[in-house]
């Protein structure tokens, strides 16, 4: 019994391994069973018991007949999800705007070329898809640029909050976009700063950008 339970256990590990890396992102389907079986070395019936527990735990989603997703990267992502779904979008932005501006100010100082040919890449996409109205595509685009200069900041800490957070702040960008007129070059002066690296600059922008929408909740 130890060994079995030991079995389902590493074979949990590693698909979350694999979910929090983002080899498999949020959304997309993890491989069938008989795959599962074949990358985990472990039978169908402790692929089934593993898979099931992250169902439970709230990362994966099965769909009948399609197949099983990926729901989130974390459990506390899923926890503090489920206990700000119905936070004001005030309270959203607040703590947006506390996590931002400090992101956006380390960014300034630690981007690497890359960092910054990533930025001007992910605000060109964001621009695309505002002109071409596809409101999702706008939300992930827009969400995605914000995610880039968290990383860019190279903070750890800030990072896994963010991440945590991402459903709370993509459902906040989403009513934004809803709710207010936001123009395609909206971010173009922040992803400027940090590009510069010009930290104080990068915050402020920030902080009139999200201090604006709070005036507006």
């Amino acid at each position: 019994m130890a060994r079995r339970t030991g079995l389902i256990d590493s074979a949990v590990e590693s698909l979350r391994s694999r979910i929090s890396s983002g080899q498999w992102p949020v959304g997309t389907r993890i491989p069938p069973e008989p795959a599962l079986v074949e990358l985990l070395g472990v039978g169908r019936n402790t692929v089934r018991e593993a898979v099931q527990s992250l169902v439970h735990a709230g990362l994966l989603e099965r769909r009948q007949g399609s197949g099983t997703y990926v729901l989130s990267t974390s459990e506390l992502a899923v926890t503090m999800g489920r206990q700000i779904a119905d936070a004001r979008q005030r309270d959203v932005v607040s703590v947006r705007r506390a996590l931002e501006m400090e992101a956006a100010r380390l960014a300034a100082r630690a981007r690497t070329a890359t960092d910054a040919s990533e930025l001007l890449a992910k605000r060109d996409a964001r621009a695309r898809a505002y002109e071409g109205g596809d409101l999702d595509t706008m939300v992930a685009t827009d969400l995605e640029l914000h995610r880039s200069i968290v990383r860019a900041a190279g903070n750890p800490v800030l990072r896994s909050l963010y991440d945590n957070l991402i459903e709370a702040i993509g459902d906040n960008i989403r009513f934004n976009f809803v709710t207010d007129a936001h123009a395609a070059d909206a971010h173009d002066s922040l992803v400027e700063a940090i590009v510069a690296g010009d930290p104080e600059r990068a915050a402020a922008e920030t902080s009139s950008y999200l201090s604006g929408l709070l005036e507006d909740a």
